[in-house]
């Protein structure tokens, strides 16, 4: 069976089309489960849309929630409709978030970090000039974060482990034990991570994680999903096959989606 936790939506004002244009999409592609997983709102900011043009409004949130069971509902028997969001995680309002999303009945949620250090990852010249011992500070202090969330309790995956090279492939080649430090915390704390492929559409191309770190996490035990990432509906289950396979040759038995926040093992 075929699935995708990892989907965006108009809301999120960077992503074309309806959350049904997604579901449809989903159809098409054959999936038997998709999951809606739209940019949470900056909860901990006192504006009511802090970043209009990369997430939702506070406003929207609940509508949005009502929405995706709404469509739960109506394609029941074609496909499994999942209510999930992406969560940006600041240590700082983790309890915030943590208090609203225990409000909706999540199918799960996902736990992305996009600021490390006060910059966007995705930050084009965020590394030019750094020294090596900068480098190495910084991917410290990315891979701290995600420690933090995954200790958190707050998510059943995180999103892109190593995004950050979106824009700086060298990124994956600085020295540091964080990473695996950090894969055994996710391990010990029974997160799964997805494997994202929508870095084939930013400068670094292939897939979040690289291999190297697929391999890691399967030493350390760590459950992997998948999520395309799409922002456009011809995007829902881009790439499952490829990624199905090369699990497999990692060493991989089986990933993981989850429904009411249990997780369902889908042999690969």
């Amino acid at each position: 069976m075929k699935f995708d936790l990892h989907t965006h939506h108009e809301r999120c004002g960077h992503a074309v089309g309806t959350i049904r244009d997604y579901v449809e999409a989903g159809i098409r592609h054959g999936l038997s489960v998709i999951g809606i997983s739209d940019h949470s709102p900056y909860f901990g900011s006192t504006k009511e849309r802090e970043q209009p043009g990369i997430a939702m409004g506070k406003s929207e949130f609940a509508i949005y929630i009502d929405e995706v069971l709404k469509l739960k509902q109506e394609y029941s028997g074609k496909i499994d409709v999942l209510l999930g969001v992406e969560s940006d995680f600041f240590p700082e309002h983790a309890e915030l978030y943590r208090q609203i999303y225990e409000q909706y009945p999540f199918d799960y949620i996902i736990g992305s970090v996009h600021l490390s250090g006060g910059t966007s990852i995705f930050n084009k010249t965020r590394f030019q000039g750094l020294t090596d011992a900068q480098l190495v500070e910084q991917k410290d202090i990315y891979y701290g974060l995600i420690e933090q969330s995954a200790r958190s309790g707050i998510f059943q995956i995180l999103g892109h482990i190593d995004a950050m090279r979106a824009y700086f492939v060298p990124f994956s080649a600085v020295p540091t034990d964080s990473v695996d430090r950090t894969l055994q915390i996710i391990g010990e704390n029974d997160v799964a991570i997805e494997i994202n492929t929508s870095g084939k559409t930013k400068a670094c191309g292939g897939w979040y994680p690289v291999d190297e770190v697929l391999e890691r996490a399967l030493h350390y035990g760590v459950r992997v999903t998948f999520g395309s990432d799409a922002h456009v509906p011809e995007r829902v289950g881009d790439d499952w096959d490829e990624v199905s396979k090369r699990l497999k040759e990692i060493g991989f038995k089986e990933w993981v989606y989850f429904k009411q926040k249990e997780r369902q093992i889908v042999p690969l």
